[in-house]
């Protein structure tokens, strides 16, 4: 038996290492404008073992992720973050998660000291 899942990786073209021509590129389905974020949206069949790093083999190998770091990004399944080795079932959608560009804090250190 055979279980549907998707995959899904949200970011901008220079996370993912897209390069962009004359301003809109379309990858993955989705479209951006002017370096605006991209999202990947892949659906897969597993088998009923399969687990989250089987799932990213797949993306990985597909040409819609060139780019994305599938081997050491943070995952997760509706938005909890989950090991690699961890089952999934029928309908997950498994999520790989950009780095952050800031520190949340220096971020808002940041944006304070701007204010004064």
């Amino acid at each position: 038996m055979l279980m549907r899942i998707e995959v899904i990786f949200a970011g901008n073209a220079q996370q993912a290492g897209i390069i962009q021509q004359g301003g809109t590129t379309r990858h993955g389905g989705a479209t951006q404008l002017g370096g605006a974020a991209r999202q990947i949206v892949r659906v897969y069949r597993l088998q009923v073992a399969a687990t989250v790093s089987d799932a990213l083999n797949l993306a990985a190998a597909d040409a819609a992720f060139a780019g994305v770091d599938c081997a050491n990004a943070a995952v997760g399944i509706y938005g909890r973050t989950v090991a690699r080795t961890q089952l999934l079932a029928d309908g997950d959608r498994v999520e790989i998660y950009r780095p952050l560009a800031v520190d949340p804090k220096a971020a808002r250190r940041s944006r304070a000291r701007r204010g004064r």
